[in-house]
């Protein structure tokens, strides 16, 4: 289930940001704005699926949607929650052509702003020049 949102994720890097990425699993300490999706395959299984986006990786997205260059809390907030619904969603799309398990995915849930110190299954984060954003995956 985690490849097909790292899919989804890179295709929101490509497709959105335009800009060139890096995956690795290094889960850094720096302060993120956190927001989750619960998710719910066929078969009845539930996780739930970590974005921690640095505050300048929200407001690259603000940037790119919204066209703000200097956003508030709020707003980065926001632009966590969105990418979340927007990856996940995507995940969704992916996961039901290829066969590899539908889900029903809940309202994206804003978490904190502070560092990233859920327990998790797997995780990988993703790069985009120096801003970073943590995706992590737990069964429930």
């Amino acid at each position: 289930m985690l490849n097909t949102i790292i899919e989804a994720s890179k295709n929101f890097c490509v497709h959105q940001i335009r800009l060139p990425y890096e995956l690795h699993d290094n889960v850094t300490q720096m302060r993120t704005v956190i927001a989750y999706i619960d998710i719910q395959s066929i078969n009845g299984t539930k996780h739930r699926v970590y974005i921690g986006a640095t505050p300048n990786f929200a407001q690259r997205i603000s940037t790119l949607l919204l066209e703000e260059d200097d956003s508030d809390e709020e707003t980065l907030i926001d632009m966590t929650l969105e990418t979340a619904n927007l990856i996940i969603g995507s995940a969704k799309v992916l996961a039901s052509e290829s066969n590899s398990g539908s889900y029903t995915m809940s309202t994206p849930y804003f978490e904190k702003i502070d560092v990233f110190d859920f327990i998790y299954d797997r995780a990988k984060v993703l790069r985009v020049e120096d801003d970073e954003m943590i995706i992590a995956i737990k069964e429930l």
